[in-house]
């Protein structure tokens, strides 16, 4: 029985754990910056950013979707979309914090969980479909 949930649920479940953890550094990352060295919270926010995206891609290729690029191109493809998509969810994640905290004039640290919720959704859709493709997923689509 849980092997064959373990089976269906395969990419999920490390997704979440690893999900959990990057949302943990970026969000204790972003504290740290905002509150204790009194950073600006957009400036905050990018670095705290981009360190978990760095962070994400390590997890992400070698835990959760266990890519192997067969090529140095294909590995090329894959940082790249990875920072790509990346870059579209951070839109998201500061635009979010922006309407949150400046124009509705929110708390920081629960405006910055609640656009979490929502990246780490969307970067699982990414990821899934469009990043850690399996050389056998990709050609069927070309």
């Amino acid at each position: 029985m849980i092997e064959k949930y373990w089976e269906k649920y395969k990419d999920a479940i490390p997704y979440v754990v690893f999900g959990v953890l990057t949302t943990l550094f970026n969000i204790v990352l972003f504290g740290f910056l905002n509150k204790s060295l009194g950073w600006n919270y957009q400036i905050a926010n990018v670095v705290a950013y981009f360190a978990s995206v760095l962070f994400a891609y390590i997890t992400n290729k070698l835990w959760v979707f266990k890519s192997h690029a067969p090529s140095f191109t294909e590995l090329l493809r894959e940082i790249f979309l990875f920072f790509l998509f990346r870059a579209g969810s951070w839109v998201f994640d500061q635009g979010t914090m922006t309407i949150g905290i400046s124009l509705l004039h929110a708390n920081a640290m629960i405006t910055k969980v609640f656009a979490n919720v929502i990246v780490i959704a969307l970067n699982y859709i990414f990821s899934k479909f469009f990043i850690f493709r399996t050389k056998k997923k990709y050609d069927k689509e070309v």
